[in-house]
């Protein structure tokens, strides 16, 4: 059983496994801004990803209890909307530690550009999950699918709280998350791919948040949306309050010596293990090379956040633009060459860009943490939650 939510937060009306001591999302959570916690920048409608015109959200949510236990699932982004799911976008990544995997990467760093969904799960479920957005590209864009396509998939490992060997994740879970997709508000923290996530060893997963830049009367909105699974407690910083070391919280993950009971006398879980992936988009016009630069900002946002970027973290970051539609794309067609034409904001102009992308990501680091909810999941494993009053107090005394 598995629950489908789409950018809007409404129900869907396939099954639901209980939430009980899974800890589902709360469609109520406060967001760090509701707990008093200062943010710069003016955030766009929904202060998330979505606020960029025509990007769309889908989240596939797995609890189940039977034959194995899953706390997991997907998260999907559909940079033009699902009508022009082929269409090509401006693109770049960079990486601060590599130990994680995003497909078609390769692809990105050769052309500049990205022509497929986006979506992010468990280190385990990467095979499935883009199985399943071939299928759906197949399904609702044929002509795209009848060349080839480099779907690009994120991971961050959530094997904690979820039985990530037990192939939970499949092709049809990605298609759910696909057809969810919509624009308004984004469900954060255990939804999606983020579900069995921990982040500063308090529970994480699913963050988003957003900034406006402005210029005369032009206006572009930058979004962030990403998968928090890093850092550890001991470095958690709140708008540079230390609330890591402080908490009353139990941290389990790191001090309940689990990970050498798994894995054989001596094995210890490092603190700050995990990964993060982080996508970026606004409808800026941007070069590759200027959206490279953006997905280079990211590590700064989540320095503010206290990570010093484990070796044992995957921290890769994508950016892209959907402005300059119709352009950069890639196909087999005529005999002719083909000349095209970008606009992009000159690189004098770019630094309000780089302040909205360190300012969402740090946002969106906090609200992951502060949506998500007490877990168990296998082997009676729990991650417990950034406590709220903890939050509270550090900000009331300000």
């Amino acid at each position: 059983m598995f629950k489908i939510e789409d950018g809007s937060m409404a129900s869907d009306p396939a099954p639901e496994a209980g939430t009980g001591a899974g800890g589902g999302a709360d469609p109520g959570a406060p967001r760090a801004r509701d707990l008093g916690v200062p943010s710069d920048g003016e955030p766009g409608r929904w202060n998330a990803i979505t606020d960029v015109p025509g990007l769309e959200v889908g989240l596939v949510t797995i609890l189940e209890d039977q034959p194995a236990v899953a706390r997991t699932g997907v998260t999907a982004i559909l940079p033009r909307g699902r009508a022009a799911a082929g269409g090509p976008c401006a693109a770049g990544v960079a990486v601060l530690n590599g130990n994680g995997e995003l497909t078609g990467r390769s692809w990105i760093e050769e052309s500049g550009q990205l022509q497929a969904p986006i979506a992010i799960t468990n280190s385990h479920a990467v095979g499935a999950v883009h199985r399943g957005v071939d299928r759906w590209m197949a399904q609702h864009h044929p002509a795209s699918a009848a060349s080839w396509m480099l779907p690009v998939v994120g991971e961050t490992w959530d094997g904690y709280l979820n039985s990530i060997n037990a192939d939970t994740v499949r092709p049809e879970h990605a298609v759910a998350a696909l057809d969810a997709a919509a624009s308004g508000p984004v469900a954060e923290g255990n939804v999606g791919g983020g579900t069995g996530m921990n982040c500063y060893g308090f529970k994480g997963g699913t963050g988003t948040a957003s900034r406006i830049v402005r210029s005369g009367d032009e206006r572009w909105t930058v979004g962030v949306l990403l998968q928090a699974n890093f850092g550890s407690r001991k470095e958690l910083r709140i708008a540079g309050r230390p609330l890591g070391p402080a908490s009353q919280a139990p941290n389990p993950m790191e001090t309940s010596g689990w990970f050498a009971r798994e894995a054989g006398a001596g094995a210890v879980a490092a603190p700050g293990a995990g990964s993060v992936i982080v996508v970026v988009a606004t409808d800026a016009p941007l070069l590759p090379d200027q959206c490279r630069a953006l997905a280079r900002r990211v590590p700064l946002g989540l320095a503010r956040t206290g990570t010093t970027g484990s070796h044992f973290s995957g921290d890769i970051f994508l950016a892209f633009s959907t402005a300059n539609e119709g352009a950069l794309g890639s196909r087999m067609a005529g005999d002719g060459i083909a000349v095209e034409q970008l606009s992009h904001v000159a690189w004098g102009g770019i630094d309000p860009f780089f302040e909205a992308v360190v300012q969402a990501t740090e946002e969106a680091v906090c609200n992951a943490l502060i949506a998500a909810r007490d877990m168990t999941g296998r082997d009676g494993h729990t991650s417990f939650a950034l406590p709220h009053e903890e939050v509270r107090a550090a900000f009331d005394a300000a």
